[in-house]
């Protein structure tokens, strides 16, 4: 027993794509350009929306709170990644790619909860506009994203305290380019069933719930959308929800087929071409996306940038 355990505290190599170096090289830079536009466009994202006092409304409080969690979640994983690439040296400490991997977890378990949670006040905002403000005070935002916050740790913990016990019995390369749940599971030596199957459980609650309110709030939406009389109406109901049901669309429809999927279909190579989209593409997009659709976005950065020049 002192011998597995011992084997465990050994670093981890992250094979990444090693296996195809000049690709590899290429992806690097594919990558470095995507974190540098993650970080350009969520840093402008947070500092436009607190700079105009227009854009202090409960949409863009939960937008700001997105931005901030799409710079963690890559900071997590990208320049580990690129210095493995740029180095040579593929390792990473034992308790560095714990780290790695519970706080990534946390982040993209946050982000599950906080899309939900956005769904949920674009509902508020279509069915019931008189009582929006009403309903969606201070006091009610912070309790939601504190709410989001906290869960997606408490995920990160139940999972990855039922990772860390397994004894890895001296296997420690790792087929990936960051260490990752999925990946660290399958290298142990014992029975991994009954930790698998639990947090399969934990997946199922973090996934499940958030998608089945994020449904029954755009169907409300749908619904009432379908009932306006207003061509102008329908258009800002349809304008104020599309940003985020197509960011919800990105993020979920890789997540879940990564990790709700038979065990005996998941290839390791799809894995990792899925992990690209949700950890460096998808942060990416997110900003683009809102900017790119939303007029008082556009406005408060014409606004901001002006006055810069100016």
């Amino acid at each position: 027993i002192m011998e597995i355990n011992d084997s465990s505290w050994e670093d981890f190599i992250l094979v990444g794509f090693s296996e195809y170096p000049k690709a590899e090289f290429i992806l690097s830079l594919f990558v470095s350009g995507f974190y540098t536009m993650t970080l350009a466009g969520n840093t402008a994202i947070i500092s436009v929306s607190i700079l105009d006092c227009r854009l202090h409304t409960p949409m863009y409080f939960f937008l700001r709170n997105l931005s901030f969690l799409d710079i963690c979640f890559t900071t997590c994983i990208v320049p580990q990644m690129l210095v493995n690439i740029w180095s040579g040296h593929k390792t990473i400490s034992y308790v560095g790619c714990i780290v790695q991997y519970s706080v990534a977890l946390a982040l993209g378990s946050i982000e599950c909860v906080l899309l939900a949670v956005m769904a949920v006040d674009r509902f508020v905002a279509v069915i019931w506009p008189l009582r929006y403000a009403k309903i969606m005070h201070q006091r009610i935002c912070h309790l939601l994203a504190a709410t989001s916050w906290l869960s997606g740790f408490a995920n990160s913990l139940l999972q990855s305290s039922l990772v860390i016990i397994l004894p890895l019995c001296g296997h420690h390369h790792l087929d990936h380019f960051l260490c990752e749940v999925l990946v660290i599971v399958k290298l142990s030596c014992v029975d991994t069933s009954p930790a698998e199957s639990k947090m399969l459980i934990v997946r199922l609650i973090i996934l499940a719930i958030p998608v089945c309110i994020i449904l029954t709030s755009y169907a409300c939406i749908a619904g009432t959308v379908v009932r306006m009389h207003s061509a102008e109406g329908r258009q800002k109901a349809f304008g104020t929800c599309a940003s985020h049901l197509m960011v919800v669309l990105l993020f979920y429809g890789t997540i879940m087929f990564t990790y709700l999927q038979p065990k005996n279909n998941y290839s390791q190579n799809q894995g990792k071409i899925l992990a690209l989209v949700y950890t460096i593409v998808a942060p990416t997009m997110n900003p683009l996306i809102y900017s790119l659709r939303n007029k008082d976005v556009k406005r408060a950065m014409r606004k901001v940038i002006w006055k810069d020049l100016v």
